[in-house]
């Protein structure tokens, strides 16, 4: 292995060396409390620790690293103190993520550090985000992100590269290559050669290095930086390691051909690196011995420390209190002195632009939006007021957009996606899930972040263009649901979306965009997120509903001449219970309606709540009137005979009587 020492200096080397051996020590004092049982589990990068730390002595430490498993050495070289390390281990509080994740499942934006979850492939959209914000800014800086060879099979990894390369983001993409996912080799993993080949097909340059050379690792990323700082690109760097134990401690390495592990400890990068600074004068054997014993007390007084630390205890306040990042709105009242009649979907529109005049560090993203201003036109003349920076058309990859939209917000930024169609949210559905709505729980960063989905039927577009999907997400803590039914609440209810600094979906009904108009005031107004709205009122039955049901309900009440009480929810998540509650004791009689299929629908939970809650004030059993249990089909007459409507008059009937 040779070393190419460059314009370094030895006190340089001796420093690169000390951050070489800290990982690699924790390591082993890792291994050892993993057989006492004072640690439930261990990633093991020994053998990888060249790549980690050659990496991210490169960066500066105000540009962001997103690592993964097997990137101790990131962690370490950032210099997160050790002490709140070891709580992490041991899911103690002053642990990363309070005890609520484990290992290196976290982040921290004072060390400019983005942790991994469970998935592999999200954090790579995620640092186009960052990456994309750094480049509007023209700060010079770069994004680096470590994906494994086995995760680069993931989906999210050709999202990721094809985004940064079309957008010309200054990302590093750090493929580790230790040759195996799991047990899995890289010949049963991929076809190709080598991962630098994929740069071509991506448009950017490939680079591989010895993963094992700590200078080869260094030397390389600082070059690449110099070139993003004079040429903003991507860059893809395959780093050549192996991975000397099993993918994690329980698994072993069994399935390794007898003699491999054997071949790659002559690589080792530690005891590489070592000797070359013996064999050149630079490091004595006596200092050596010296450094690492001064690591290993510093690694055992901070791990006692730790260990000593109280274990945690459960706190319901704290868990519920953490899902969300804490947030007053502003009060923005409507001005109704001065409306204007608006079709909701022009509604949605001057939501959006004011939005984006009052917060100039709004960014707006999808597929079609920018000169083409969206295929329903929703974002038409916003180059021409906003420009191509803020109004972005991407390429066809949700899973990347939403990841890049969660990184702009981990940068100061207000993200905005809109989803060309509801249905096409499984793309990214991993990403919502599992990142933005889980972010401020974890580790306490919050998601500002906005998902427009145009949704439901009613408009002949089929299975993949007319679902109804927003039970998909009223089941995810962490984030917030508004759906709403008229131009007024569309425009306000955006704009309180965009206000908050959480995650929010905000659900449009297509077939109303352009069939249904109303009185909207023309100033910047918000709508609170979380309030329903009584939209009728009645004595002998409640209907609650939302969306496209509210004008339902409206129509049957008026057809079957009833007096009833129409509670908008207008926010699925958090739901208004307090006014659900209300109305149920009211009137006694209950029909939720909504447009989604039945099983699995919001209406079960809605039903249970008020069962739970009302049930000695109630005059009849709770009913509910949702579309039928089959996809959404294309023929006019099935699609009829699908939705809720069709058999709500019935369903009144039948409770009224009852």
């Amino acid at each position: 292995m040779e070393f190419k020492k460059e314009n370094l200096k030895d006190n340089q080397l001796i420093e690169f060396y000390k951050q070489l051996v800290l990982p690699r020590l924790i390591e082993e004092k890792m291994l050892i409390l993993l057989r006492q049982g004072k640690i439930s589990k261990w990633f093991s990068g020994i053998g990888q620790e060249a790549i980690s730390v050659g990496a991210t002595l490169a960066m500066k430490e105000d540009e962001f690293i997103l690592p993964m498993h097997r990137n101790l050495g990131v962690f370490s070289t950032r210099k997160l103190p050790l002490y709140s390390l070891f709580c992490q281990f041991q899911g103690k509080l002053d642990g990363f993520t309070k005890g609520r994740d484990r290992s290196f499942h976290f982040g921290t934006k004072e060390h400019h550090v983005v942790g991994m979850i469970s998935h592999l492939g999200p954090q790579l959209g995620i640092a186009d985000g960052i990456a994309l914000a750094q480049k509007l800014e023209c700060n010079g800086k770069s994004t680096l992100v470590f994906s494994g060879d086995g995760g680069a099979s993931e989906g999210d990894f050709h999202e990721a590269l094809n985004v940064a390369a079309v957008w010309d983001l200054p990302v590093i993409f750090m493929i580790e290559n230790n040759q195996w996912g799991l047990s899995t080799p890289s010949t049963e993993q991929f076809r190709c050669k080598q991962f630098i080949d994929k740069g071509i097909g991506y448009g950017m340059e490939a680079i591989q290095v010895d993963g094992n050379n700590l200078l080869e690792v260094y030397h390389t990323i600082s070059k690449i930086k110099k070139e993003q700082q004079k040429n903003p690109r991507p860059f893809l760097v395959e780093a050549m390691s192996f991975r000397m134990r099993g993918h994690e401690e329980a698994s072993g390495t069994k399935y390794y051909p007898k003699g491999l592990q054997d071949t790659w400890s002559l690589k080792d990068p530690v005891s590489n690196f070592e000797n070359y600074l013996l064999e050149n004068g630079i490091l004595s054997a006596e200092k050596s011995e010296k450094i690492k014993s001064g690591i290993k007390k510093e690694i055992n007084t901070e791990w006692k420390k730790a260990f000593d630390a109280p274990t945690i205890k459960a706190s319901l306040a704290n868990e519920l209190n953490d899902v969300y990042k804490p947030f007053t709105p502003a009060i923005n009242l409507p001005d109704f002195n001065n409306t204007k009649k608006l079709r909701l979907i022009d509604a949605i529109s001057e939501g959006l632009k004011q939005s984006m005049e009052k917060y100039p560090e709004t960014i707006i993203m999808g597929q079609d939006i920018a000169d083409y201003g969206g295929v329903f036109k929703v974002t038409e003349g916003f180059v021409e007021a906003f420009g191509k920076d803020r109004v972005r058309n991407t390429p066809l990859c949700e899973s990347a957009i939403v990841g890049a939209a969660l990184g702009l917000s981990m940068m100061g930024k207000k993200a905005i996606m809109e989803m060309q169609f509801a249905d096409f949210v499984t793309v990214g559905f991993n990403q919502i899930i599992n990142n933005l709505a889980k972010l401020h729980y974890r580790w306490n960063e919050n998601a500002d972040v906005v998902i427009r989905m145009p949704t439901g039927a009613g408009v002949g577009a089929g299975p993949f263009h007319s679902q109804s999907n927003e039970a998909w997400f009223t089941h995810t803590p962490g984030l917030k649901i508004v759906y709403p039914s008229s131009p007024e609440d569309a425009k306000g209810l955006l704009i309180s979306a965009i206000e908050d600094p959480n995650p929010v979906m905000v659900f449009e009904h297509k077939a109303l965009y352009r069939s249904l108009s109303g009185n909207v005031p023309s100033n910047y107004y918000s709508i609170e997120i979380g309030k329903a709205n009584l939209v009728n009122e009645g004595n002998d039955i409640s209907i609650v509903t939302y969306g496209m049901g509210v004008h339902w309900a409206k129509e049957a009440v008026g057809k079957l001449n009833l007096s009833a009480d129409i509670l908008d929810l207008r926010t699925l998540l958090p739901l208004d219970t307090e006014a659900i509650y209300r109305t149920a004791t009211k009137t006694g009689k209950v029909l939720i309606l909504h447009e989604d299929c039945l099983t699995g629908g919001i209406g079960g939970e809605i039903s249970s709540l008020i069962s739970e809650n009302c049930f000695e004030k109630l005059d009849a059993p709770i009913l509910r009137c949702a579309s039928i249990d089959s996809p959404v089909p294309f023929a006019g007459d099935l699609e009829k005979q699908f939705l809720a409507n069709n058999q709500l008059e019935e369903k009144l009937i039948q409770l009224l009587s009852y």
